[in-house]
């Protein structure tokens, strides 16, 4: 066990718990971070139990390290713990739950540095459950001692900084009671389910907590992608165009027989090639290429086998692993597949240090990402990137934000996008931000005519992923003077503050 966890078990045991005659709101603080009063509080939180969980770690962590670098903000990382007993330590609850109850934890810093949700959590139980505690502060000191044995005599040893706190375990509705007493700015990095479909910002807004991202109303209309859609419908002749969509209920895609499905879905839509995903959902998940009736079957079973993930290169056009919901979604959309120019960045020639782009350009639509940034009504679009897909014709959770997988060409070559179509496509962006009354930040995926600089809109993340390999990061660099990490993710969390003044 990292020496971090051990001091600061060690430093849980010996503390008091709070007074039984004391207000609730002085018990909450006591549980969290001493802050102080010169500084702004900022509650960093992320996790939850969407098949998103572990990009949102990767997400969370990241803003956190990066608003460390800001002498008057005191962040503080806290994980929305699963209600699936994603934990080895926990049972299995398959239960709904009021939402206001679910458990967040804030995290010490060495509670945080994990590989995934699932780990984190499980030191969390270890670090509060008596018996291993102890045990681990016994460990613990044997260590220290040893340690101190050691390096004593070393002119240069002065000792180690072994102050710090537990992690705090709090219901929702009380980490929220909390962020408003210390006056917190709450950055949401939880991705999908309730972080972005305007449970999480409903409950913030109503305690008057500012929060990251767009408000209640636009979170939950691009959380749905019929209802973005339809609310983008009116400006088709500004350019912005939407996909013909057909919804289908898990309980009819398992009950009526699946060959007249393939078939009226082909007809209505007018294609051969389908393209299915949930209707509520974020990102890559649970998103395929059907060319067949066969991929319909491995698709379907899917669905009623509550698969987790459809291995690689199950339907018969080759794929990556397609990530699924858990649980499964209880509609999907299906739509006309559409096919993009293929851009590939080719093998090193002789010369090692060349590299080229491919691209034939023949249907002249590519699929981009972007993001916006700003306040309702004035958003303003960054650079697009366009996709370079690795496997299959669909980019996977891992491809979009995690580093060595995926290309992003940002900004666009000259080869493929004009300036003038680039602007143009920035123009309909913003349009399209503006229509959906975001605010702060969000991510917008579509296709776009290089030639036209028409926008063919796929989906909008109102909380997109901010791992330190995501677009939004590049696309922040590509600015001019270029915004950095650390000032694009404070000048999210300034957006909104103001916006709750």
């Amino acid at each position: 066990m990292p020496l971090l966890l051990l001091k600061k078990i060690s430093n849980f045991m010996t503390r008091p718990l709070p007074g039984t005659g004391r207000s609730k709101s002085s018990q909450l603080t006591d549980v969290f971070p001493k802050y102080h009063n010169d500084v702004h509080k900022v509650f960093v939180i992320f996790g939850g139990d969407t098949s998103e969980r572990q990009v949102s770690l990767m997400s969370g962590t990241n803003v956190w390290l990066n608003l460390q670098a800001f002498d008057d903000l005191e962040v503080t990382p806290c994980l929305l713990a699963p209600t699936k007993g994603y934990s080895s330590k926990t049972e299995p609850d398959n239960k709904e739950m009021d939402v206001s109850s679910r458990t967040v934890w804030s995290l010490p810093y060495s509670l945080v540095l994990r590989h995934t949700t699932e780990e984190v959590l499980d030191a969390c139980i270890e670090a509060i459950e008596p018996t291993q505690a102890a045990l681990t502060s016994q460990l613990r000191s044997q260590v220290m001692d040893d340690l101190m044995e050691g390096l004593k005599q070393h002119d240069w040893f002065t000792g180690f900084d072994i102050s710090g706190e537990p992690p705090a375990k709090l219901m929702l509705e009380q980490w929220i009671k909390l962020a408003k007493e210390v006056q917190a700015t709450v950055f949401i990095a939880v991705h999908g389910g309730i972080g972005e479909d305007g449970t999480l910002q409903s409950l913030l807004q109503a305690e008057g907590v500012p929060y990251t991202g767009p408000g209640i109303m636009a979170s939950k209309t691009c959380m749905d992608k019929v209802a973005t859609s339809l609310a983008v419908n009116h400006l088709a002749d500004l350019g912005v165009l939407t996909i013909t969509k057909d919804v289908r209920t898990k309980e009819d895609l398992l009950n009526l027989p699946i060959i007249d499905t393939w078939q009226e879905l082909t007809s209505k839509l007018q294609c051969d090639t389908l393209c299915v995903k949930p209707a509520r959902d974020g990102c890559s998940t649970g998103v395929a290429r059907l060319c067949r009736l066969e991929d319909l079957v491995v698709y379907v079973k899917a669905l009623n086998d509550c698969l987790l993930r459809i291995p690689p290169n199950s339907l018969s056009k080759a794929h990556g692993m397609i990530e699924m919901p858990n649980p499964p979604p209880e509609c999907v959309i299906f739509e006309p597949f559409v096919e993009t120019d293929e851009i590939v960045v080719s093998a090193k020639s002789s010369n090692e240090n060349t590299r080229h782009l491919l691209w034939k350009g023949q249907s002249r639509w590519v699929e981009i990402t972007v993001g916006v940034v700003g306040k309702s009504g004035s958003m303003h679009s960054l650079t697009p990137s366009v996709t370079v897909k690795e496997t299959g014709d669909i980019l996977s959770l891992e491809e979009k934000f995690q580093g060595g997988t995926g290309v992003n060409l940002t900004p666009p070559p000259l080869s493929i996008v004009s300036n003038e179509a680039l602007g143009r496509c920035k123009q309909r962006i913003e349009l399209i931000a503006n229509s959906l009354q975001l605010e702060g930040f969000s991510r917008i995926d579509a296709f776009l005519n290089v030639d036209s600089g028409e926008v063919l809109i796929i989906e909008v993340n109102t909380v997109p992923g901010m791992t330190p390999s995501t677009v939004l990061i590049h696309q922040a660099l590509a600015e001019q003077p270029p915004m950095y990490p650390h000032r694009f993710f404070r000048t999210l969390l300034d957006l909104a503050a103001e916006r709750s003044m």
